[in-house]
C-alpha cells in the first residue's frame, strides 16, 4: 500500500528486523489463504473477509483496515486498476489479472506484500506483463545492499521493465516500513544508478514494482479518492516484498513461497 511518507527512521535492531520478518511472515500466508480463493465468481469483499479474518485468528490487526480512512483490510486491484482498490461486490471473470495488496500490524510494526494473481486463463500478453513485474521486483532486490543507492534499485526495476516494452508507474513508489506503514527513504520504480540515499545495512524497505502494459500515466477515480486507474485503460500489475538491507546480499523478509505453492496445487 503506498501514501504518504511519514519520517525517516533508516536503521532497525536485529529485534525490530525479526518482528517486521514475523509480519512480514504473516501477510504472505495471508495471501496464500486469499489465494485459494481467487477463482471466477468470488466477489473481491469476499476475498476480503477471508484476509480479515486469517489475520486476526494469528493475533494481528489487518494493517491496512481505517490507515487514513481506507475502509478494508485488502487493496485489491483488477485489470487496470494500478493500486489502492476497494473491495467491491465486482465478481472475478475468467481472464482479469488481480493485484492483492495486504497489511498487518502486530506488536507494534507492520507488514506489506503485494501480489498479482490469474483469474484462470489470461492472455498471453497478461502472463508477459506479470512475468516481467516479478522478474523486476526480483531485480531490484539484488540491488538492496549495503553501499549502494535508492537509484540501483530503481534503475535494475525500470530497466528490466522497458526493455521488455512495459511502462513503469512513477507517481506510486515504495517505502521503509517499520513502527509506521510508510517511512522515509521512498523507493522509486525508476531513477538512475549511483542516485538517491545511500542504502545501510539494517534498512528495511517494501519493494514494489507497479507495472504498465501501455502508457504510464495513472489518474485518482474521485468517486472514491482511492482507486488508481490507468490513463489508457491498459492491464497494469504490482508485486511487493519487504526486505532488510544487508552487507552483502538483501535479507527477504516475505517470500511468494506460500502463494506459489497453492496456486501450483490448483493448477
Amino acid at each position: 500500500m503506498h501514501r504518504f511518507f511519514i519520517r525517516m527512521d533508516n536503521i532497525k535492531t536485529d529485534e525490530e528486523i525479526e518482528i517486521l520478518r514475523e509480519n512480514a511472515l504473516l501477510v504472505s500466508r495471508t495471501l496464500a489463504e486469499v489465494a485459494k480463493h481467487v477463482e471466477q465468481g468470488v466477489s473481491t469483499l469476499e476475498l476480503d473477509k477471508v484476509a480479515e479474518q486469517f489475520i486476526r485468528d494469528h493475533g494481528a490487526e489487518p494493517g491496512f483496515l481505517g490507515y487514513e480512512g481506507f475502509p478494508n483490510s485488502l487493496c485489491i486491484s483488477v485489470n487496470n486498476v494500478v493500486v489502492h482498490g476497494i473491495p467491491s461486490g465486482y465478481r472475478l471473470q475468467e481472464g482479469d489479472i488481480v493485484s492483492v495488496d495486504c497489511g498487518t500490524k502486530m506488536k507494534g510494526y507492520y507488514g506489506d506484500s503485494a501480489y498479482t494473481f490469474a483469474v484462470g486463463r489470461i492472455s498471453p500478453e497478461a502472463e508477459m506483463l506479470l512475468k516481467v513485474t516479478k522478474e523486476s521486483l526480483y531485480k531490484g532486490i539484488t540491488q538492496a545492499v549495503h553501499g549502494n543507492r535508492i537509484g540501483d534499485i530503481s534503475n535494475a526495476i525500470q530497466s528490466q521493465v522497458e526493455r521488455s516494452g512495459y511502462s513503469v508507474v512513477r507517481e506510486m513508489v515504495g517505502h521503509a516500513i517499520g513502527r509506521k506503514m510508510h517511512e522515509r527513504p521512498d523507493v522509486p520504480n525508476y531513477g538512475r544508478r549511483g542516485q538517491g540515499p545511500k542504502l545501510l545495512s539494517g534498512m528495511v524497505i517494501c519493494i514494489e514494482p507497479m507495472i504498465n502494459i501501455g502508457k504510464k500515466e495513472i489518474y485518482h477515480d474521485r468517486r472514491d479518492g482511492w482507486t488508481v486507474r490507468t490513463v489508457d485503460g491498459s492491464l497494469s500489475a504490482h508485486y511487493e516484498l519487504t526486505v532488510a538491507v544487508g552487507r552483502d546480499k538483501a535479507d527477504v523478509l516475505s517470500t511468494f513461497e506460500f502463494v506459489e505453492k497453492v496456486l501450483n496445487n490448483k493448477n
